[in-house]
């Protein structure tokens, strides 16, 4: 059994299914499935969710079908299918038509029912039945949204039934795709502004770009030299880190050394599972979309790329920034093809580098940078160096 989801151009891939209920198998062929990885630790980055789009405004429909969503909802009134019929002669979309509280597609199938839920009494009636296989679009009315998103996600895990929520803007979306970490089944976006479909897009984007490894490099460290005072960053995320896990840093874009958390425990100081000890304020650190910035633009609430030994990545939130003088040692190691990179970090036991999962290395996950000496094995991202704004380009660039 196979369904169809979408890449970031909205051309389709085929991708074996977990399960595909009848609301799934019947809207397949609209091709309005989309791979969307949830960024926790524990995520297999397998599932899909389901995207509809309910406006009245050509502008968002055609913005909607250019990224790969192309399920719309209309009234079944006669201008609201003149509509439907008008943009179907446009683009290839997959219409369906509310009539009362059902949802039929263009076949006259039913394929949802759609419920107002306005109280708590209302949401304790929809509850979950092995006997039924009624799929259900959920329209919570008023300001109470996340918590009885979340116990819609509690009550339905394993049940056979497909539950999707409206969402009248992309922030609401975000809420019911991520309630309880697994979210609901998908969303009914009900907007009129092209700015909430963009928006859900760089959404998907930037959880799908998790589903990727990154391709990280073994490099020999030559050289580590104590030098005098720096100012360095501490980036304490919103997210805990497991052993393995750390930033990508370096002097230099082109190669990103991994740093690893403080999430080790050790003698002195409690573990701190959220930070990285990530360098100097002119170091470069990777971001999500493939772009780098500096250290010293980071602050609460922008994202970074959390990377463990194997290149497994995932997005995480800053949420604090500590910017202190402090003695700084500089590392500096070469990969197979003899290029030279570089960092800075701080002097201190409880900032290291991560090494290779293979090889002597193994019996580690990390070198404290005060154990650090001539030949150990680390890893790096090695990647293009000219950048603007943090994006890479194709320019000549000489770094020293």
């Amino acid at each position: 059994m196979e369904i169809l989801s979408f890449c970031a151009a909205g051309v389709p891939k085929t991708k074996k299914a977990f399960y595909c209920s009848p609301l799934r198998r019947a809207i397949s062929r609209s091709n309005s499935h989309i791979a969307m990885p949830h960024c926790s630790i524990t995520d297999n980055y397998e599932e899909s969710k389901l995207v509809w789009i309910w406006t009245e405004s050509m502008q968002v429909m055609t913005t909607a079908v250019e990224r790969g969503w192309n399920t719309f909802i209309f009234q079944s009134d006669p201008i609201s299918k003149e509509v439907a019929d008008k943009w179907s002669s446009i683009a290839l979309i997959h219409p369906l038509f509310i009539e009362g509280t059902q949802i039929f597609d263009e076949q006259n199938t039913r394929v949802a029912t759609l419920w107002d839920v306005s109280s708590p009494q209302e949401l304790e009636l929809l509850q979950p039945n092995d006997g039924q296989e009624d799929n259900m679009v959920i329209n919570f009315q008023g300001d109470w949204q996340v918590i009885p998103a979340e116990n819609i996600v509690a009550a339905f895990q394993g049940c056979k039934r497909t539950v999707l929520a409206v969402a009248t803007a992309s922030r609401d979306a975000l809420v019911f795709l991520e309630a309880l970490e697994q979210g609901l089944d998908g969303v009914v976006l009900k907007v009129e502004e092209i700015g909430d479909i963009l928006k859900l897009r760089d959404y998907f984007d930037k959880r799908t770009e998790i589903r990727n490894l990154l391709s990280l490099t073994k490099a020999t460290v030559t050289r580590v030299e104590a030098l005098g005072m720096g100012d360095r960053v501490c980036v304490d995320l919103c997210s805990l880190m497991r052993p393995g896990e750390g930033l990508l840093v370096g002097s230099f874009a082109r190669g990103l050394f991994l740093v690893h958390s403080e999430c080790l425990e050790s003698n002195y100081i409690a573990s701190r599972p959220f930070r990285v000890n990530a360098g100097p304020v002119h170091a470069y650190v990777a971001v999500p979309h493939g772009k780098t910035c500096y250290l010293s633009e980071l602050k609460a609430g922008k994202e970074v790329i959390v990377v463990d030994q194997s290149g497994l990545q995932r997005t995480a939130i800053v949420g604090r920034v500590k910017v202190e003088s402090r003695p700084l040692v500089l590392v500096e190691a070469k990969d197979v093809n003899d290029e030279t990179y570089s960092i800075f970090l701080q002097n201190a036991e409880t900032v290291g580098l991560v090494c290779p999962s293979d090889g002597e290395a193994a019996r580690k996950t990390a070198i404290p940078v005060t154990l650090l000496k001539a030949g150990d094995e680390i890893m790096i991202r090695v990647q293009g160096g000219a950048r603007h704004t943090g994006i890479e380009i194709q320019e000549f660039i000489l770094e020293k």
